[in-house]
C-alpha cells in the first residue's frame, strides 16, 4: 500500500520512526546503528529503513527541510502506516548564553512563526508540545547515561535566512533554547492524529556568538544524540 510520498507496505515501518532531515543521514543511521536494516521506501530519494536496535524494531526516515515537508511524511506515517511514535533527530542553532555548541536539547514544546497549527486549530493558538512519555524516557535515559541535556521550549522557523534577526533577542528573553525548522509541524500532526512525537537536537551552531561545530565534531555529537535516543526506546 503506497501513498503519494512513501512506497511501502503496511507493516514495513516499526511503531517508532526516527526522523532526521537529511535522507542520507537516515541511510547512515540505518547502516551504522541498526541491525538487519532494510530499505522500505525511496520515493524522491527520501530514504526510509526498518531494522532493529538491540533486538527492538526501529525505523528511520528522512523528513526533508521545513514544516511542510515533515508534515507530509509524518501524516502518511501516522495515518496510513500505523506508526505510533516519531522522534525528530537533528541539529539546531542556540540563542542563549547558557546553551553551548555540541549540547543536546530535548524540545518539550515548539513555538513557531508558521501558521500551520493555527490552520488546524480554527485560527486559535495551539500549544505544540511533545509527548510526555517519550520525553520522560529520553530525560531518564540521559540521567542514566550521564549525558547532560537541556529540556524546554524551542522555536520552529519557516525561514532559514530570516529577515527579522531581532527575533533572536526576543526568543532569548522568553526562554527559547534554540531554533530549528520542523518540530512545531511534527507536534501539530501528532496531535491531529492522536499519536506521539518528540524532538531531540544537537546544537551545531550558536546564533549569538557565531560559533560552529566542525564536521568531525558534528559526527561525534550526533553519535551521542543517537545513543541517547535509541537507548530510550529499550
Amino acid at each position: 500500500m503506497s501513498t503519494p510520498h512513501i512506497s511501502a507496505n503496511l507493516g514495513d515501518f516499526a511503531d517508532t520512526v526516527l526522523m532526521p532531515g537529511d535522507p542520507l543521514r537516515a541511510k547512515f543511521i540505518a547502516e551504522n546503528f541498526l541491525d538487519d536494516a532494510k530499505c522500505v521506501t525511496k520515493v524522491r530519494n527520501m530514504f526510509g529503513y526498518t531494522g532493529t536496535y538491540k533486538g527492538k524494531p526501529v525505523s528511520v526516515m528522512g523528513s526533508g527541510m521545513g514544516v511542510p515537508s515533515i508534515s507530509i511524511y509524518a501524516t502518511e506515517l501516522y495515518k496510513d502506516f500505523g506508526v505510533e511514535n516519531i522522534i525528530r533527530i537533528g541539529s539546531c542553532g542556540a540563542v542563549r548564553d547558557d546553551i553551548k555548541i555540541r549540547d543536546i536539547i530535548v524540545g518539550m514544546a515548539a513555538s513557531t512563526d508558521s501558521n500551520v497549527n493555527r490552520m488546524r486549530f480554527n485560527q486559535c493558538d495551539f500549544a505544540a508540545i511533545a509527548d510526555f512519555s517519550l520525553l520522560h524516557k529520553v530525560v531518564n535515559t540521559a540521567e542514566q547515561l550521564n549525558k547532560p541535556v537541556h529540556v524546554g521550549n524551542i522555536f520552529t522557523a519557516d525561514l532559514f535566512y530570516t529577515p527579522q534577526p531581532e527575533m533572536f533577542a526576543l526568543m532569548e528573553k522568553y526562554g527559547i533554547l534554540a531554533v530549528e525548522m520542523e518540530a512545531a509541524g511534527l507536534y501539530g500532526v501528532a496531535a491531529e492524529y492522536g499519536k506521539k512525537a518528540l524532538t531531540v537536537l544537537t546544537v551545531s551552531d550558536h546564533i549569538k556568538t557565531g560559533e560552529q561545530t566542525s564536521s568531525d565534531e558534528r559526527e561525534s555529537t550526533f553519535k551521542d544524540m543517537m545513543e541517547l535516543t535509541l537507548e530510550s526506546l529499550l
